[in-house]
């Protein structure tokens, strides 16, 4: 079917749907519109779905949810009589309508849904997946994205997003389904039914907050410096607000400012130009105000809550923004080297982290005899090494991080968690404070023992109908003709993750990956550098992460711009 046949469809199918059906005439006269809108639906993987809102096979809408929505619950009553499925969302436009349209086809189809009652963070829908003993989950959500986009994740009942076997199976469900062939009943109709409940503080959050709380590692330390650390808070208009600002009050830290301009829902995020902790721009107000009240460091949230940003005030009195990489190696370090020293560190400890993030994390777990493995990039990965951990009782999970700025040292929550990692940083600000140092030393005397491990994440987008092509084009022409040198430095190894294999350069060995297949090229250099390439799992752009390392911090900051700019021009860039 073409685009314009798509387009035309809706008219027909949704006649009755006087504001769709507005919508679709203001843009009759813009063939590019209308293509955008309907060349493809919009696309559901492993990572749900994700896109502009507005009306359109390829966009986020009411129709688009139903339909996802209701090929999950396809799914889910082929796989177990009488399923439930969690629902949670956070601040953004038509999050709180779009949960209410997923519960409503869910208990249409007799399956028992579980709204929670306002906003909560991923990781709340994520403990609540185990502890309500639910077969599926969903969170409304696009995470870090400007504010026109919405997203649909979805959850399996381990806690974890969904794997690729389940997202392939729910996406089949859904591409035999039409735009309006969606079952749902009314609200009153499914709370008497009893397929609607709603889920309150009492329900989930006071248990996982009381669990989070077990995670501090120093509890005297922090609630005695917690009186006089200072801390900024952003929770970027998002779901974090409450949560996070019980949990360090409840641990002791009784001095935290919020930016007010960012403290309640605000769905246009009007403060800022996007709301994700990765931007320097996200924290101009919380440095504003720690400059005004004196605080140390800053924290920030994007609306799910699964993404925290740190800024940390450098001896000079300026504020210094860390990276995804660092601040997990400043978590795991914090962690290791204190079990370490209360003699609490397990002789099977493990820490898991994405291919993708620093590798500054292996000298450190080597120094305190703990495991390192690495997953491909996505947290449900790193939330399956945990489960395989506790099946075979091979490793004690302590860490796990992504250099995208998601941390995790819980094993009751199974994805990315911002309310865990402000404890961990709150929890790690106040122990070195105790000991005269501020979070900006530790991370400068980690550099100094380690080296200094430096990257660039950079990424060229591909929008619109060509973009899917263009993409598979240069990844295609990469895995033909791979570079042997990448800024003057040797090419070790190709890992190409689709095909499976390791070929060494040198000999021209192949060896076989225990990887599950996943469109992803790494390339591992002479001294433990790597580049690695792949295209978004949620936006029209392909990735590309450079890493390096050296003990003195010029050479490793001239290493990263002459292989920042090969690995570029690779890419047509």
């Amino acid at each position: 079917m073409s685009y314009q046949e798509a387009y035309q469809g809706w008219f027909q199918t949704l006649a009755q749907d006087a504001d769709t059906i507005a919508e679709l005439t203001a843009i009759q006269g813009d063939p590019k519109e209308i293509e955008d809108r309907f060349y493809t639906d919009l696309s559901f993987g492993t990572a749900g779905m994700r896109g502009v809102l507005g009306m359109g096979t390829n966009r986020m809408n009411v129709y688009t949810v139903r339909r996802a929505t209701q090929g999950l619950a396809n799914y889910l009553c082929a796989q177990t009589a009488k399923p439930s499925v969690i629902i949670a969302y956070d601040s953004r436009r038509m999050s709180p309508e779009f949960a209410m349209e997923t519960a409503l086809v869910l208990a249409a189809n007799g399956i028992h849904a579980k709204l929670f009652d306002a906003l909560r963070p991923v990781a709340l829908l994520s403990f609540g997946m185990r502890y309500l003993h639910a077969d599926a989950g969903v969170v409304i959500t696009a995470s870090h994205n400007p504010p026109q986009y919405n997203g649909y994740k979805v959850y399996g009942p381990d806690g974890a997003q969904i794997g690729p076997e389940t997202a392939e199976a729910v996406t089949a469900a859904i591409a035999a389904l039409g735009i309006a062939d969606a079952k749902r009943i009314t609200q009153a109709e499914a709370t008497a039914k009893g397929l609607l409940s709603i889920i309150g503080d009492a329900d989930v959050d006071d248990e996982y907050i009381r669990r989070v709380k077990t995670l501090s590692i120093n509890p005297d330390v922090v609630r005695q410096e917690g009186k006089t650390l200072k801390i900024v808070y952003t929770p970027l208009h998002g779901s974090g607000n409450v949560p996070v600002r019980r949990i360090l009050r409840e641990i002791g830290i009784t001095s935290v400012s919020v930016v007010a301009e960012q403290e309640l829902p605000d769905p246009d995020f009007s403060t800022i130009k996007v709301p994700n902790p990765e931007d320097p721009g996200a924290f101009t107000l919380a440095i504003k105000l720690a400059d005004a009240v004196g605080a140390e460091v800053c924290f920030a949230t994007d609306p799910d809550c699964d993404r925290l940003g740190v800024a940390v005030r450098e001896r000079s009195g300026a504020f210094r923004l860390l990276t995804g990489n660092q601040i997990g190696c400043l978590m795991m370090y914090y962690i290791l080297s204190t079990k370490k020293a209360n003699g609490t560190l397990p002789a099977n400890g493990a820490v898991v982290k994405s291919i993708v993030s620093t590798q500054l994390a292996k000298p450190i777990c080597d120094a305190h005899g703990v495991a390192l493995f690495d997953t491909l990039t996505g947290f449900k990965f790193i939330g399956e090494k945990i489960q395989q951990f506790e099946d075979t009782g091979s490793h004690t999970f302590l860490f796990g991080f992504e250099e995208s700025y998601g941390y995790l040292s819980s094993t009751f929550v199974r994805d990315k968690d911002g309310v865990n990692a402000s404890l961990l940083i709150a929890e790690a600000a106040a122990y070195y404070k105790a000991k005269g140092k501020t979070l900006a030393d530790v991370m400068q005397e980690i550099f100094e023992t380690y080296g200094y491990y430096l990257e660039n994440v950079a990424s060229t987008t591909m929008p619109g109908v060509d973009g899917l092509r263009l993409m598979g084009e240069a990844m295609a022409r990469i895995r033909r003709e791979p570079p042997r040198q990448i800024g003057g430095v040797q090419v070790q190894a190709v890992l190409d993750i689709l095909a499976g294999t390791q070929t060494t350069l040198a000999t021209g060995a192949v060896e076989k990956l225990a990887y599950p297949p996943s469109d992803v090229l790494y390339f591992a250099m002479e001294g433990g550098h790597f580049v690695c390439v792949r295209p978004s799992g949620t936006e029209p752009k392909i990735k590309l992460y450079v890493n390096v390392n050296h003990p003195i911090k010029a050479e490793a900051e001239a290493l990263l711009a002459s292989m920042t700019a090969d690995a570029q021009a690779m890419l047509g860039s």
